[in-house]
């Protein structure tokens, strides 16, 4: 996997995500680099833009592959942007970000 797209710390995990709203399915699709050397982890919705819910949708997407509660998960950084920060609580952060790589490989 490629490294810089989760940074662990105590007591939760900070992930960078490029967010594609308004697609034809949920998920979470692979680890990628932007032209600046910035991993990412690029993830579609099917909301819209509009009124925070496609960051309401993504919050979701991330709780659930990531096996923690939707109330642990807050987009931080980039509300309206495409490039995101979102924060998990948890009480092991390696082993969030390890859900979190088996989703992307899961069909």
């Amino acid at each position: 996997m490629t490294e810089g797209w989760a940074r662990p710390g105590p007591g939760a995990v900070r992930i960078l995500v490029r967010l594609t709203p308004k697609s034809a399915r949920d998920g979470l699709d692979a680890i990628a680099t932007a032209d600046d050397g910035k991993a990412f982890l690029k993830a579609r919705v099917r909301a819209v833009p509009e009124d925070g819910k496609a960051n309401a949708a993504l919050e979701k997407l991330v709780a659930r592959a990531a096996g923690v509660a939707r109330s642990h998960v807050a987009v931080v950084a980039g509300q309206t942007s495409r490039l995101k920060t979102v924060r998990i609580a948890c009480a092991d952060p390696a082993a969030v970000v390890k859900r979190l790589e088996a989703a992307l490989s899961a069909p």
